[in-house]
């Protein structure tokens, strides 16, 4: 997405385009975590000391010192980039001249992502257990949740496009003047699309979560035995899909936590548009 561009940034075909690459930047960097143990110790604070004085846990000491150095090359400049931590530092490049795309907002939803994430996420994708990689752990878990991050508040420029659709903006001036949350939640909300949405990222992951032999073939965890070792071989019929990550997990994380998290986003952005801005005379009766 070339947010220099205005036009590019608004509209809604390539909203969608962005959105659909970043499932597939979601659903590897899932696999990725999901190779190794929980490592819940990564997660709880005053587990060790850091050079900068933080009683926090190892991710948010991590996070942290991983977003400075993004913040050095001016990442967090960018209206499609939200920092987890703070303070960090500013950008040693010069800034870029973005066009002034969203309405000022201060919509921030990092704090409700790293919960979701660490409470319904890691549990379900990780094996228990510790095994002692708490770097790469962390690693992974800051691409995942930069990802979430990103998808999530991609909300404001889908919001932002369909306040600006002629066809349907003098009725959310009208709903945002009445503060009707759940008018703007179904107007925004279209159901078909997140239908085929959830088919779509199903049949991804049921893909890229499936070893693939030189043929093309799944590979199967009888398959595995017979070529892998000599070890006995599995029982008669079973040949259950090898899988990197549950394609369940995968539709079930965007049913019940990215699409309604980004449409609270939405909401809360429409809900702020109205805020010093000139209605536009057409649009009053």
């Amino acid at each position: 997405m070339n947010l220099l561009n205005k036009n590019d940034a608004l509209s809604l075909a390539r909203l969608r385009d962005v959105l659909i690459r970043l499932e597939d930047t979601i659903i590897f960097a899932l696999i990725e975590r999901a190779q190794f143990a929980l490592n819940d110790c990564t997660y709880q604070p005053g587990v060790y000391k850091y050079d900068n004085g933080s009683q926090g846990s190892f991710l948010e000491y991590f996070l942290h010192e991983m977003e400075k150095v993004h913040a050095r090359v001016r990442r967090y400049t960018s209206p499609d980039e939200y920092p987890f931590t703070s303070p960090l530092p500013e950008p040693m490049l010069p800034t870029l001249d973005f066009p002034p795309t969203l309405h000022p907002n201060n919509i921030n939803v990092n704090k409700d992502i790293m919960e979701r994430y660490l409470q319904d996420i890691v549990p379900k994708i990780c094996a228990p257990g510790d095994d002692l990689n708490y770097g790469s752990s962390a690693t992974r878990d800051t691409e995942c949740l930069q990802a979430l991050s990103k998808r999530i508040h991609y909300g404001k420029f889908i919001a932002e496009s369909k306040f600006m659709d002629p066809t349907q903006q003098k009725t959310y001036i009208k709903l945002i003047q009445n503060k009707d949350r759940d008018g703007i939640m179904e107007l925004l909300t279209n159901r078909t699309v997140e239908a085929a949405l959830l088919r779509r990222l199903r049949r991804k992951a049921l893909i890229y979560g499936s070893d693939i032999t030189e043929t093309g073939e799944v590979v199967t965890k009888e398959k595995e035995v017979e070529e892998g070792s000599t070890a006995t071989a599995a029982a008669p019929g079973a040949t259950t899909t090898s899988r990197k990550i549950q394609a369940d997990v995968v539709a079930d994380l965007y049913e019940r936590f990215v699409i309604p998290l980004t449409k609270e986003v939405e909401v809360e952005y429409l809900l702020q548009r109205l805020d010093g801005w000139q209605i536009p005379e057409d649009t009053k009766n």
